[in-house]
């Protein structure tokens, strides 16, 4: 089993080793130039200070060092004990995607969301019914949903602004 893994991932490090540091990451093209869109819009929302490669790595280096600082002193800290490279970029895109979508402070600094309408939200209850059925076939009801309804919403519009900076990209 370890050998298939080690196989895996010398394969996909050897499918995109390249001179740029960016291929540390372990992800295709495409998923590199949505990586880089979702850095650049962090940083626009001031949740990061630089959207470079260059600067994630000093982030994961520095978060690195608190947790192992927080490890040997015995404290309780949640989540990884060391990030790798692809793991600590996935942590900061869930998070900014979660910033966003929990409208923070900071976020709301910097960027003016869209008004989201009652006929909105109930609209996509009702198209994502789904979502809000238990195991059982009952469905949560929408009051008891409205708050996961408006974050999803929240959601499609942080998709909608990394879509239009991968155009401009492009």
């Amino acid at each position: 089993m370890g050998g298939i893994l080690l196989c895996d991932f010398l394969l996909c490090f050897l499918q995109h080793r390249s001179e740029n540091m960016n291929m540390n990451y372990c992800i295709g093209e495409a998923e590199l130039k949505r990586a880089e869109a979702c850095l650049a819009f962090a940083q626009q929302l001031g949740l990061i200070a630089s959207s470079s490669f260059e600067d994630l790595e000093k982030r994961r280096n520095a978060e690195n060092e608190k947790r192992a600082a927080a490890a040997e002193k015995g404290e309780v800290f949640y989540g990884l004990r060391h990030f790798s490279a692809p793991a600590y970029l996935q942590y900061e895109l869930t998070r900014f995607r979660l910033d966003f979508a929990a409208e923070t402070e900071q976020v709301k600094k910097a960027y003016r969301f869209a008004e989201i309408t009652e006929k909105e939200m109930k609209a996509y209850y009702k198209a994502n019914k789904d979502l809000f059925t238990r195991y059982n076939g009952d469905k949560f009801r929408y009051r008891e949903v409205k708050l996961i309804i408006k974050k999803k919403l929240r959601e499609a519009e942080y998709d909608n602004e990394i879509n239009n900076i991968l155009c401009k990209l492009s």
